[in-house]
């Protein structure tokens, strides 16, 4: 009985080309390779995170979402299964996502910093241009923007927004490249276990701390680089580090780069670990500005050779694993 009549079967044939043009449907949406967030309603998508979970997993072809100008209130998750994914904003300045969780608020214990994204990158050949990532919490401890630990991570254009512990980079075979980026923060700013390429980036200082954090792995031979990049800060920062070791085997490079008279004249610290100075590299090549004078850097750090800074190029830093095809160096370019 259908609506209190007897069912003849006739609908059968209708109500099952029915469930067949919306499987059709819904497959045909999530083959496109190419679809449109947009705030208003007139595009595709109006929620970021729906338009990654419609992308279908593990495509042949990169698929892209383009998002227009607008402000996303939301707490956004590549997984893994999207890999091959770009998402490219209308503008850096006017598309922008944000967030504000962070340690307190998470209050899942020791490790509550690393649930404190805005944005979780866990796919390989990530891709991200003309966007804005922001933590808004405020200088309340760590809250991280950026979450990054998939391979082959592109990153063009962006401005990564925080204070404490705003950009991760993670994955201890993870190589991941930031270009014509704006990155800010307080404390730590950047910091994790990946290979992190800074490439022409603005990289700010909002108080007296540490830029860089570095975690990476015993016998990696590459752990941060900054190239052509300019260290700015806040008018009332007066005394910045370069960096400090997260863990002992911390490998961060700054060559090419223009620094501000708030760089501390000792350039690193070692975070009250004496015996991170034996295992640490924290060079530089090459630097301009009042705050790259290197007289009174730490005995531990290194001054590179012409030789030696020959070496930290992209093609070198991101030289491929042994299962991976050269032709993978394309990614980067």
């Amino acid at each position: 009985m259908i609506f209190g009549k007897r069912y003849t079967g006739k609908l059968i044939p209708l109500i099952v080309v029915g469930i067949l043009m919306l499987c059709t449907a819904a497959l045909k949406a999530q083959d496109k390779s190419a679809v449109t967030v947009a705030k208003d309603g007139s595009g595709d998508f109006s929620s970021i995170q729906k338009a990654i979970d419609g992308c279908k997993a593990y495509p042949d072809q990169r698929v892209t979402i383009f998002v227009k100008n607008g402000t996303y209130r939301e707490k956004v998750v590549v997984p893994s299964c999207n890999t091959k994914l770009s998402i490219i904003g209308e503008s850096a300045e006017k598309t922008i996502l944000t967030y504000d969780d962070h340690f307190t608020k998470i209050n899942r214990g020791r490790n509550s910093t690393f649930y404190t994204y805005t944005l979780l990158v866990q796919a390989n050949e990530f891709r991200l241009e003309n966007f804005t990532v922001e933590n808004s919490a405020g200088p309340v401890g760590q809250a991280v923007a950026l979450h990054t630990e998939g391979d082959r991570s592109v990153f063009v254009r962006c401005r990564i927004l925080g204070n404490q512990d705003t950009a991760y980079g993670a994955g201890s075979y993870s190589n991941q490249l930031f270009r014509d980026c704006y990155i800010e923060g307080t404390t730590d700013f950047i910091f994790g276990e990946a290979t992190l390429f800074f490439e022409n980036c603005r990289i700010h200082c909002k108080s007296d701390s540490y830029i860089t954090a570095a975690s990476t792995p015993e016998g990696k031979p590459f752990g941060f680089v900054f190239r052509n990049c300019k260290i700015t800060a806040d008018e009332k920062v007066q005394k910045v580090y370069l960096g400090r070791p997260w863990r002992n085997f911390a490998k961060v490079a700054f060559l090419n780069c223009e620094m501000g008279s708030f760089v501390r004249p000792e350039g690193w610290q070692n975070w009250s670990k004496p015996e991170s100075e034996k295992t640490t590299l924290f060079a530089e090549y090459g630097n301009t500005g009042a705050g790259a004078k290197t007289a009174g850097r730490v005995t531990w750090s290194h001054q590179l050779s012409s030789t030696a800074a020959e070496k930290y190029t992209k093609a070198s830093v991101f030289v491929p694993q042994n299962w991976e095809k050269a032709t993978t160096n394309e990614w980067f370019n």
